[in-house]
């Protein structure tokens, strides 16, 4: 890598790690007690809203589903049907609470990450094997491997 890259390299990592900070400070100055479960009515309300297809995806909704909130109950958001879209529980798991900011350059690196997979370079061969453990670890740790949703 070029001392240029070098340099955009830790650019992105530096302000990768302020927006997870600045989450952080959000989360811990919103946290409040917990909050009640939805009802029945309202769960199928939420469903209704997108029908019954993910916000985050746009895939089906068959059996399980989180209710995710529009705004996040860490950022302010508030316990109200009106705060919520159905997301499947991998969807939800994933996109967490992350700023918009945060989201947008997870998803870039994402999609990036999987161009360099499909071409085989040696980047995408180092993190087919580096995900394909991971993804072992994890689905390891799993109680319930059907209820993702998906």
């Amino acid at each position: 890598m070029s001392r240029s890259g070098e340099a955009v390299g830790k650019q992105l990592r530096d302000q990768l790690v302020a927006l997870r900070r600045l989450r952080e400070q959000c989360k811990a100055a919103n946290r409040r007690p917990r909050r009640s479960q939805l009802t029945s009515t309202e769960r199928a309300a939420i469903l209704c809203k997108t029908g019954s297809k993910c916000h985050i995806c746009g895939g089906d909704i068959r059996g399980p589903w989180n209710a995710d909130h529009i705004l996040a109950h860490s950022a302010g958001g508030k316990h109200a049907a009106e705060n919520y879209l159905p997301a499947h529980g991998t969807c939800n798991n994933y996109r967490w609470d992350y700023l918009p900011e945060e989201f947008e350059l997870i998803l870039k690196l994402g999609v990036w990450a999987r161009t360099q997979v499909e071409k085989g370079t040696a980047v995408g061969r180092a993190m087919e094997k580096q995900f394909s453990a991971y993804e072992v670890t994890r689905y390891g740790r799993r109680k319930n491997t059907m209820s993702d949703g998906i």
